[in-house]
Formats: C-alpha cells, structure tokens, sequence
C-alpha cells in the first residue's frame, strides 16, 4: 500500500513538474514549443478533430442504425475526447477545427465554410438566438465588376463576420480556372482567366484578412471538375500547368499571402495535389514565398506520411488512423521528425495570429444590415446586361403592370448548393423586388406560380445533406393562356434559372441547353 501511494505522488508530482515546465506558446517561442512537445502532442496538432455536422432529422432518419459519416471517431484518450468535445462547441456548423494542446496554451482554430459567405448553423440547441450570414455575391460576379477596391472592400465586411461569429479561419475563396462552362463549382470561382482570377482573389484576401481572420485559397490545384473529383488524374503539360492553372494562386500568394491554401482533392499528373512535395513545397514555397500552412481538402489524399513529407501540414477533417500513422513512421523512420517538426511549426505561425489565440471577445452579432447593403452595391455592378434591345432597361415608372414568368421570378436561387451556400436570415425574389420598386406583378399569375411551385415541392425527394435538389420543372404557359396576360398587362419578364453545386457538374442536355418547356414558354410569351 505504501508503495503504490509513493508511486502515485511521484507519478503526480512529476505531471506537475513537466506541466510547470512546459513554455506557453508565443509569437517569439515557436521553436522552443515543438522542441518541448511529444511526438504524440505533434501527430494531433497536424490531425484536425474530425466533423461534427448535425445532420437534419430527415437525414438521421434515412441513415437509420448506421453511423453518421460526419461525426468523429471516439480515440482511446479520454483527455483527447473531453478535448475534441469542448472544440466541437465553439462554432456549430463550422466544418472543422484543429487540436487543443492546453499545457502549451495552444488553441483551436475553428475552420468554416465558404466562398460566399460564412457557412455556419443558423439556429443551436436551446439557444433562442440566431446565427444567420450574408450570402455575399458569388466569385463569378465579383470577377464581373472588374473592381479588385471593390472586392476588398466587401472582404472587409466579409472578415468581420468571419471574425464576430468566432472563426479563425475561412476556407475560401475559391478560384480555380473555369475551364468547362458545366463544372459544378464554377459559381464560387472567378473566372476562366488566370489573370482576373488572382487580382480578384488577392484584392478579396487582403479585405478579409485586414480583420485579423485568416483565408484558405482553394482548390490548388487543377479542380476544374466535379465529376471523379476525389480520384480524377489530370493529365496537364508543364506550361499550361505554370501558365493557366497555377498563375491565379501565384498572383494571390504573392500580393495577398492567404493565412492558408487548401490543397485539392485531384492528382496532377499521377499524384495526389496533397502528396506532391513539387507542388506543395518547390512551387507554392520555395518559387512563391509562400509563408502560412497548407491543408488538405476534406478527406482529400490517401497516404498521411506522404502528405507530411510533400508539405501538406494540417490532415482535414482528420481521423485517428492519420494520427496513428504519422506516429508509427517517425518511430519507424520512415518520416523524419524533422519533417513533422517543420509541419508544426507553419500551423504555429499563424495560429499565434488567430483571434482565439488572442482571446479575442467576439461578439456573434455581425452588422449584417450593413453588409447587406454592401452586397447591394456590388451586386449592382457586377450584373451584365448584355442586349438591351429598344431600351427595354431599365424599366419606366409608367409601366403599370408586370406579368411575371418563370418559376426563378418567385423562388429566386441566392447561390449555388454545398459548402458554397449560405444560411442567409432571408431573401428577397424578383416579384417582391418589383412590388418594391414600385411596380404591379399580375396577382393571378403569381397565384399560380406559387401554387404550382408549392404543389411540385412537396414532390421532390429530399435532396442529400448538401447536394442540390433535382430542379423543378418550368410551369407550362399555353398560347392562349399568354395571349389573355398580354391583354391585361403592360409588359412581360420571364426568368431561366439553373443552379448546380458541390458533388456533380451540370449537364447539357435539359440543363445548360434550355428545356423544350422552356423553349415553348419564351415562343409563346414573346408572341
């Protein structure tokens, strides 16, 4: 009995000791802290928590007895499960954060979606607040405007709420090239330009980085699809590599020096993006200067060793099999502690800049009336007009009645699908917009379409967690039915919607090419 208490206050007091002696990380004793921690303590800062999305209750219900894919493994560490449970909280709906080392004084980052705008949960549990975002306009029309001041001023209300809802990190914006008009994404990004692409996207990392809240440029590199996106290997010559697909990224680096740049899910030429140390350390780094960390894209990449080696620092959303992995090949010697070190010490460097590390008191209450008037202004320049026929636009005071088509005019797509939308507080659709301006929207017509819409919704299946619902198709508008809104109405608008999202590209057929619906409705309008 004796010995075991002498063994439990040696035990004791050696934890303290170590735990006393343990330097509290600073901006100026970065190397002194990785020098000071355990191998163990370095495979998890590098391994992020895991997700913790709560899945809506219709989800739940189709997965039934089976695991939710989104939630974290429990690990044999019950410090690490407290750990991963206090980090979970900080920000629900936030798709990630890092590891919590408390004897160093070594925070999370709380790592949120998205290209347009915070994607975050917009209610909690036994919370009677909300938590809403501006849906900010999209990459493809802020590259519209040609205005880099612009976009860095929306990036400044952009980084504000970053940085009031309690977030470190952005994971965005996107820019990869828009190579194919049917790719999914193409929304979040800029343009098919490399050029317009990088100016845009610096100007829009130093407007949200001038809040002290960093960025994650992505997806680098080549993610010009999202059909295979997780295996695809693109084949790409080393010009067209340099002069197209990495220009944008370089242009960003060195103008605007993201906090972070989030590799992508594809090969390039036989390698995983997250496994090419030419790609991740002799370009992004030693060619571009590149200063802050890289992480993988959600479950991108297969070989964690691999990814330590190329420079890929922080494993997202990360897993226990990634932690054991990276343990067992430094004891092995199969990686190099050096390497693991180096890994450490990049995510070091910025977290030492992060809010949460600074302990900063964030608010929750953005001014998102104030930045939704921003969106207005740049919205407004970045549309384009492209015929304006018998000056059709703007519209006249003295047109009194409106008979609005399609059904985009009453349920108005504010973004595209997936980790690129937005729980916004609301929206306002084209007929509302028009009753605002000041003009009269067919009552009858619009009864219709609303109904119609209504009627056809309660249809649909349940789209998937953040994968787009099958769109509905047009309301038919009968030659007779046309004619008889004509003679009560002073002009006609018919809208053409699409949408598309993370997960799938668009197709052609009933989809980019319009829908012999459609075709008919605009004939039979137009007469």
């Amino acid at each position: 009995m004796f010995l075991m208490l002498f063994l439990g206050m040696f035990i004791s007091i050696s934890f303290n000791i170590r735990a006393q002696q343990a330097p509290k990380l600073s901006q100026s004793n970065i190397k002194k802290v990785v020098a000071a921690m355990t191998l163990e303590e370095k495979a998890r800062l590098v391994v992020g928590t895991g997700m913790h999305f709560e899945l809506p209750d219709s989800i739940r219900k189709r997965l039934g007895n089976r695991r939710n894919p989104f939630e974290s493994q429990p690990d044999a560490d019950t410090t690490y499960n407290a750990m991963i449970k206090k980090v979970s909280k900080f920000v629900p709906g936030a798709a990630g954060t890092s590891a919590e080392i408390s004897r160093f004084g070594i925070t999370s980052m709380v790592l949120s979606d998205g290209p347009a705008g915070v994607r975050i949960s917009p209610t909690r549990k036994d919370d009677p607040n909300t938590y809403y975002a501006t849906a900010f306009p999209v990459g493809t029309l802020l590259a519209s405007t040609w205005n880099t001041g612009l976009v860095k001023d929306l990036g400044h209300s952009y980084g504000n709420e970053v940085k009031e809802y309690g977030i470190d990190v952005l994971l965005g914006p996107g820019m990869n090239i828009q190579r194919n008009p049917l790719c999914g994404r193409n929304f979040e990004y800029y343009s098919e330009d490399p050029f317009v692409s990088g100016k845009m996207a610096a100007a829009m990392v130093t407007g949200i980085q001038s809040q002290g809240v960093g960025t994650s440029i992505k997806h680098f590199v080549a993610n010009n699809q999202e059909t295979n996106r997780n295996t695809v290997n693109v084949v790409v010559s080393a010009r067209a590599l340099r002069e197209i697909y990495l220009e944008g990224f370089r242009i960003a680096v060195q103008e605007a020096q993201p906090w972070t740049v989030m590799s992508s899910y594809n090969k390039v030429n036989g390698t995983y993006t997250s496994e090419s140390h030419d790609l991740l350390t002799n370009i992004l780094r030693n060619d571009w200067g590149f200063k802050g960390y890289v992480m993988t894209d959600w479950g991108g990449g297969k070989d964690a060793v691999a990814q330590m080696k190329a420079g890929n620092d922080l494993l997202m959303p990360g897993n226990p099999d990634q932690y054991k992995k990276i343990i067992e090949a430094v004891k092995n010697g199969s990686l190099d502690v050096k390497v693991l070190d180096q890994n450490v010490e990049r995510i070091l460097n910025i977290l030492v800049e992060s809010p949460r590390f600074e302990k900063y008191k964030y608010s929750n209450k953005p001014d998102l009336k104030a930045h939704a008037e921003m969106t207005r202004i740049v919205a407004d320049e970045g549309m384009i007009l492209l015929k304006d026929e018998s000056q059709a636009l703007p519209l006249e005071k003295d047109v009194h009645k409106i008979a609005a088509f399609g059904n985009a005019t009453y349920d108005i797509i504010i973004g595209g699908t997936g980790s690129g939308d937005v729980n916004e507080a609301y929206s306002v659709s084209l007929a509302e917009g028009l009753k605002n301006g000041g003009y009269t929207v067919d009552a009858p017509l619009m009864d219709s379409y609303q109904s119609y819409l209504k009627q056809a919704k309660e249809k649909q299946p349940k789209g998937f967690f953040m994968m787009a619902r099958k769109p509905i198709d047009e309301m038919s508008i009968s030659p007779e039915l046309a004619n008889e809104l004509a003679a009560s109405n002073d002009m006609a608008i018919l809208t053409i919607g699409r949408n598309a999202g993370e997960g799938a590209d668009r197709k052609v057929e009933n989809d980019f090419d319009l829908t012999d619906i459609e075709k008919a409705n605009m004939k039979n309008i137009a007469k």
